[in-house]
């Protein structure tokens, strides 16, 4: 298996950014690992567990209190702007500007709850309606705050359909491509 490293005095930033189920987390986290740079993915998951909230109360919260936004779409861009790093965020793509490539995961809304489902549990009904009412409420909060349209990234660097796919194969696609952009250098078969 080949490895990969970030030529020698150089930094690299990469954002990925997608709507929840479409692998975020886990492509942020192979891709840090297969670098060897620091994985930023500071959440409303992990503000919740710091408040002692259930993440169904941030976001209730979140819908009349932007602090919630902004603290962690604040620390992210902060921690990410420090190091060589992958932010995987819902806004990544749009707030760290100094990122050197942008990716953006898609996948079906059915997928993405099926994805969840198998993660946390519940019943896909149940799943697939919270996932849309997140989805609405999130685009709502986006475009209030900072406007943005998280439901165009027709800019971004790297376009991923995760449907097809394993996170080892999206993981490889990222890095040939990261490699072809002379970001990274492979450096063993």
């Amino acid at each position: 298996m080949a490895e990969y490293k970030i030529p020698s005095g150089k930094e690299l930033r990469i954002a990925i950014s997608g709507k929840s189920g479409c692998g975020n987390t886990t492509l942020s986290t192979l891709l840090s690992q297969k670098l060897g740079i620091t994985l930023i993915n500071y959440t409303f998951r992990q503000l919740a567990a710091e408040k002692n909230m259930t993440l169904a109360q941030v976001i209730e919260a979140a819908k009349t209190d932007d602090f919630y936004d902004t603290y962690v779409d604040t620390k992210q861009v902060e921690l990410a702007k420090k190091e060589s790093c992958v932010l995987g965020s819902r806004l990544a793509i749009w707030m760290l500007k100094e990122a050197d490539v942008k990716i953006y995961l898609w996948a079906s809304d059915e997928l993405r709850a099926k994805r969840i489902l198998n993660r946390e549990g519940g019943s896909l009904e149940e799943i697939m309606s919270f996932t849309q009412m997140r989805d609405k409420e999130d685009h709502g909060r986006y475009l209030k705050l900072y406007n943005i349209d998280n439901d165009d990234y027709s800019f971004v660097d790297i376009l991923l359909d995760t449907s097809n796919y394993g996170p080892e194969a999206l993981a490889e696609q990222v890095l040939s491509q990261l490699v072809e952009k002379g970001l990274v250098e492979k450096v063993g078969e």
